[in-house]
């Protein structure tokens, strides 16, 4: 590993924990149109090639680029891969990423549900891929997560979303036995993955690392109440995260109704929110410095190519991360350089 990714990750550590005087990093990527293999089963080691490649082309950018980030072997997948493994079909639609359909419609479809082995299901493969990468890139290379879901999003995949949604007002025991079947899955990947792969990561959405923790998306909480995310949602999260030692989560619900459930999560150390205008300013000032805030495209918006504008401001007392895209290389230097200087100048980092 390169020394300055070295001094980056001690850096992120830094910066996570909330009493950390640095309380600003940036990144900004270069658009990259190098076309992705589709993450289809007939496509291994076309993407083992692009990913391989795709690590250089990011070790190669942290050596001109000066921002905050950590170049990855990313396995990377669809949102198929859990309900998969419970035997959920998956459409490969051809010119996107693959997603599971349902495989239960009701509860009395349970009974043919069997909490599967990782490596008897296709999960195993990942684990094959990572490695194959990696044992190209060098043992050195961080390793990004899969893209993990709260196992009440995996199950609202695995059980037909509507149906299950009405399950968890008039079925709610049954509802919550698919629940714990997906934790304790995700639970045992988990266990292996950091096994394996090391409890360094980058995470899977946004890019950011983790020392520690696990990382997931929390996506179908907008479609119920407070209450129910408190009953359904939050307990294994919360045991996820007190095994794992934190976590990092991304939402792009509209869930404004969920922020005070979200504060009930133990060792949340970062949150990822699609949110625009003046929702965005009021999440920096609910969450405060309680944990650290990646806002999502919004910011994009008004940055470039102008200088940077109120968002910072709204962002002030928290400790956040500012992500721009750039059109080519020496856009990408720009920004950078700048982004640089008003984090000296202000003294926010």
């Amino acid at each position: 590993m390169q020394p300055d990714i070295k001094k980056r990750l001690e850096t992120w550590a830094e910066f996570m924990d909330p009493k950390s005087d640095i309380n600003f990093l940036y990144i900004v990527t270069p658009e990259d149109d190098t076309p992705r293999p589709l993450p289809y089963p007939e496509n291994i080691d076309t993407r083992v090639e692009w990913a391989v490649n795709a690590y250089e082309r990011q070790m190669e950018r942290a050596e001109w680029l000066d921002d905050y980030f950590i170049p990855a072997v990313s396995p990377y997948t669809g949102t198929e891969i859990f309900a998969q493994a419970f035997g959920s079909p998956v459409h490969y639609p051809g010119d996107n990423n693959p997603f599971a359909l349902p495989a239960v419609y009701d509860a009395s479809d349970l009974s043919k549900i069997k909490k599967p082995d990782v490596f008897s299901s296709d999960l195993g493969r990942l684990f094959e891929i990572a490695e194959r990468i990696r044992n190209q890139t060098g043992p050195g290379a961080i390793v990004q997560l899969p893209d993990i879901q709260s196992p009440l999003d995996i199950a609202a995949l695995i059980w037909e979303k509507s149906r299950f949604l009405m399950a968890m007002l008039d079925e709610p025991e049954a509802a919550l036995e698919l629940i714990f079947m997906v934790e304790t899955l995700l639970t045992e990947f988990l266990d292996e993955w950091f096994k394996r792969f090391g409890t360094e990561y980058i995470a899977h959405h946004p890019h950011y690392p983790m020392r520690g923790g696990f990382t997931f998306s929390e996506d179908e909480v907008g479609a119920f109440s407070p209450e129910m995310f408190e009953k359904f949602s939050l307990p294994s999260i919360n045991r996820l995260s007190r095994r794992y030692g934190g976590c990092g989560m991304h939402c792009c619900a509209d869930a404004r109704h969920q922020w005070e459930g979200f504060r009930k999560i133990e060792g949340l150390r970062l949150i990822n929110l699609t949110y625009t205008g003046k929702a965005l300013k009021e999440s920096a000032e609910f969450f405060k410095n309680a944990l650290c805030h990646f806002p999502h495209y919004a910011l994009d918006e008004e940055i470039q190519p102008r200088p940077i504008p109120g968002w910072a401001e709204a962002f002030k007392d928290t400790h956040f991360i500012l992500h721009v895209t750039a059109r080519d290389e020496n856009e990408a230097r720009s920004f950078a350089e700048r982004l640089k200087e008003y984090s000296l100048s202000s003294g926010i980092i």
